[in-house]
């Protein structure tokens, strides 16, 4: 399968809200790098038809889960102002029409500043407006969520939606206790415990890993003033279903939880 061909059938299968086989079925040497050139075509069909860039998506920063997920390297994808939502004062969320939909909780940035792959930790916080709580669905255009990294990466990083929390001051204590933090999420006859050191060593060093990778993807250009980036799952995702109500709680006064009801879309 030629690259545009996989980049044809992706785009057609995330519009189509469909599933396809892996990418790797019929291109088993298929490399992470390879992905991103299929994800940098695709990104450029969505842009030929109006959309928008929101900001990025890092995937797979939680090394807990890569066993489940046959993976072995975080990956990163684009938002888009159609997909990126605040969560209203109700808590009721449109659940999208896509193929076995997930939820993740994760920690959201919004940046001021350009960050660039030279900075310190330090540095990059100063790049930082608000930092939010957020909650990402995420999709497999792969059956039963069977696939590898670069077929990960290929098919827009998993990313179905993103609803983000009230925006907070990035102050010191606030950006320490996202490393420190422990989160349960909560849904129908589950809980899910994680913490914010799972993330790559913390959400800052998941986002310093992600400007240190911007330029895998043709084309990319650096994050910019006003984009938001979700930085991965702090637990393991879970399938949901409209009606459903799910809700996360942290371990420290520093972060808020959320609540949120899913409709049908």
């Amino acid at each position: 399968m030629p690259e545009f061909c996989a980049a044809d059938t992706l785009y057609a299968a995330f519009h189509g809200n469909m599933q396809v086989p892996p990418l790797t079925e019929k291109m088993p040497d298929l490399t992470l790098d390879q992905g991103y050139k299929i994800a940098s075509e695709i990104h450029a069909r969505r842009l030929a038809k109006g959309e928008v860039v929101a900001g990025r998506k890092i995937g797979f920063t939680n090394r807990t889960i890569w066993p489940i997920y046959n993976v072995d390297a975080p990956v990163w994808g684009w938002m888009y102002d159609s997909g990126v939502h605040d969560i209203t004062s109700d808590g009721v969320i449109t659940l999208p029409l896509l193929p076995e939909p997930r939820i993740e909780p994760e920690i959201v940035f919004g940046f001021k500043a350009i960050p660039s792959p030279e900075m310190d930790l330090t540095a990059l916080a100063g790049c930082i407006d608000w930092v939010a709580h957020g909650l990402e669905i995420v999709t497999s255009l792969y059956p039963a969520w069977r696939f590898t990294a670069p077929d990960a990466v290929a098919a827009v990083a998993m990313h179905g939606a993103l609803w983000v929390g009230p925006r907070l001051a990035p102050t010191a204590d606030r950006l320490e206790a996202l490393t420190t933090c422990g989160i349960t999420l909560s849904g129908p006859d589950e809980v899910a415990i994680g913490h914010g050191v799972d993330v790559l060593g913390g959400p800052l060093m998941a986002l310093q890993h992600l400007v240190s990778q911007i330029d895998r993807m043709p084309g990319a250009e650096p994050i910019q003033p006003g984009e938001v980036v979700t930085t991965g799952t702090l637990t393991d995702a879970r399938p949901i279903a409209p009606g459903e109500t799910w809700s996360t709680e942290f371990d420290t006064p520093l972060l808020s939880g959320l609540s949120v009801t899913f409709k049908a879309g």
